[in-house]
């Protein structure tokens, strides 16, 4: 992001004068750089002489009225901080979009590496990776076993019902994101919608947990220092994020990253299979996961929706542009939902 992108999405005069009636122990002039972001929510490094913080805002331009929640991530934060999932520290909040031009918040920095590809973890040993890999399924755990009513957040959202309104929501869309036919999409969301788990659990649900969203202590790379970006945290079914992380283990991973460096997990063989890590949560969380299938089922399809929501804004913004690849992805995914389901031990899900 360049120099005055930055000063558009933080004003630094702006920014420091409300500090410093609303941050005790504020202390001088700040300096604001860019850390990460772009389509999702912005993130910036602010510090000033005495303190070190990092600020989130939702990305500039025109948001939906219920996106880019900046109250939502804060109050995740500060309510998991009485919990024994690590999270950076929360210290305040503005919701006067007045201020810098949208609401934000300010929240202690973490050092650390997040292990964001296989270069990052180039390092480790294989005992190393085994135990990262445990360490990120144990916490993942610790995530769903929050009593969310003890630690302020009963009403983040709708348990009940979740993994229906979950299908439904993306069957939408996909309805509305629609540029080919693919069957393969339109009967993985039948077999989902006939597949729902009769009893499902309800806990804190990340929305997106994986190494990238992660950080590692410098010290021990074994050890996590904080869970991060909770912008689509709600109440749900824990094995939703459970799914995801399966599935972004496999082949789903792979065809997601094959135009990037390979994920953290792929070239060091101390970290286990996708087994392993099924296993780990298992016996970690003491959940049975034997409907897992039904959620990995899910996240590849939203994969694919994802995908093919991409190409339809390319198809809408940019028409002339080549969207092969994209439309090669799309495919690639619906297929592999199809073939998940058509290879389950559930009846339902292979169409019986």
């Amino acid at each position: 992001m360049k120099p005055e992108q930055i000063a558009e999405a933080v004003p630094v005069e702006a920014l420091g004068a409300w500090v410093a009636a609303n941050v005790p122990g504020a202390s001088g002039r700040l300096t604001v750089t860019h850390l990460s972001g772009g389509a999702s929510n912005l993130t910036f490094r602010v510090r000033d002489d005495a303190n070190d913080w990092v600020l989130r805002r939702p990305p500039m331009g025109r948001l939906l009225a219920t996106a880019n929640d900046m109250g939502r991530e804060y109050r995740v934060q500060q309510g998991l901080g009485r919990s024994d999932v690590p999270v950076p520290t929360t210290v305040a909040m503005c919701d006067d979009a007045e201020v810098i031009g949208a609401p934000f918040y300010l929240m202690r920095f973490v050092d650390g590496v997040v292990y964001a590809d296989a270069d990052a973890v180039e390092g480790l040993t294989e005992a190393q990776a085994a135990a990262a890999a445990d360490e990120l399924i144990d916490v993942l755990a610790r995530l769903h076993a929050v009593d969310y009513e003890a630690v302020g957040l009963g009403d983040l959202g709708r348990p009940e019902g979740f993994l229906q309104r979950q299908i439904g929501r993306w069957k939408k869309q996909w309805e509305a994101a629609q540029q080919r036919v693919l069957p393969e999409i339109d009967e993985v969301a039948r077999r989902l919608e006939r597949s729902v788990p009769e009893h499902t659990a309800s806990s804190v649900v990340h929305g997106d947990y994986s190494f990238n969203n992660t950080m590692w202590s410098r010290d021990d790379p074994t050890r996590m220092v904080a869970v991060l970006d909770w912008e689509m945290s709600t109440l749900g079914d824990p094995l939703t994020d459970v799914g995801m992380v399966a599935v972004y283990w496999g082949e789903a991973g792979e065809l997601m990253w094959r135009n990037r460096s390979p994920q953290p997990h792929r070239l060091n063989p101390g970290f286990p299979g996708v087994d392993g890590i099924l296993a780990r949560y298992e016996a970690t969380s003491g959940r049975s996961i034997r409907d897992i299938d039904v959620y990995r089922v899910l996240a590849v399809f939203k994969l694919a929706v994802i995908v093919e929501g991409a190409l339809a804004r390319m198809k809408a913004t940019q028409p002339e542009a080549d969207t092969s690849r994209t439309e090669e992805s799309g495919a690639q995914l619906a297929a592999l939902a199809l073939q998940i389901a058509d290879t389950s031990s559930i009846p339902t899900l292979r169409g019986a």
